[in-house]
């Protein structure tokens, strides 16, 4: 892989990355509430169904997303109704103060979350199986270039999405405040809500 090649492949990455989507809402979302590094284990399991896309993506079955309506709309709808689900329990959530032993128990919670936001997203997989194969020189070893192609992907999303928390966290840093906490899952149950209906009903990418 030439260095032009994999700088416009950089490109591509950052413009995925800053693009709103449900990964945004839940990095913001965990940041606001729990504080950085409790959102940095959410933003792990992003990058988790991130490589388990690519893997599918390089093992060939991302194909089959690509190309059947019905695995796709199975896929999307079991999506929607995860982040719709979310959107529920965080607008039913007793608001309650943050805490360092509270935040400890919640990242695995969070980890997994970002995991299932990211894996139920099938428009991520179909994404990917159009975009990563074009970057790949067929007539050099494949691997190497699949290595550095999730490495520059994985470390893009994740700064970005870690930028998405940090200001997330600087815009409403008063945690002690019930009223507040009460907006802000109102807020970000509203979003994980809308961010379902929007895939629900979104067209399979041509």
């Amino acid at each position: 892989m030439t260095l032009h090649v994999w700088l416009g492949f950089l490109l591509a990455a950052i413009l995925i990355a800053v693009t709103p989507g449900p990964g945004a809402v839940a990095s913001m979302s965990a940041g606001l509430r729990h504080g950085y590094w409790s959102a940095l284990a959410l933003i792990l399991g992003l990058q988790s169904a991130i490589l388990i896309h690519l893997t599918i993506v390089a093992v060939g079955l991302g194909a089959l997303l690509a190309t059947s309506e019905t695995a796709f709309g199975v896929v999307k709808l079991i999506g929607a109704a995860y982040l719709v689900w979310l959107g529920i329990q965080k607008w039913r959530s007793v608001p309650e103060a943050v805490s360092a032993p509270a935040l400890a128990e919640r990242r695995r919670n969070l980890y997994l979350q970002g995991l299932l936001v990211n894996l139920t997203n099938p428009k991520a997989i179909v994404f990917i199986g159009a975009l990563v194969p074009s970057f790949i020189d067929t007539t050099a070893p494949q691997f190497p270039q699949y290595l550095l192609l999730a490495a520059t992907l994985c470390l893009t999303d994740m700064l970005v999405m870690s930028i998405y928390a940090l200001l997330a966290l600087r815009l409403g840093s008063r945690l002690s405040d019930t009223k507040l906490l009460r907006r802000q899952n109102y807020l970000f149950g509203g979003l994980f809500m809308v961010a379902g209906a929007l895939l629900a009903v979104s067209p399979r990418p041509s």
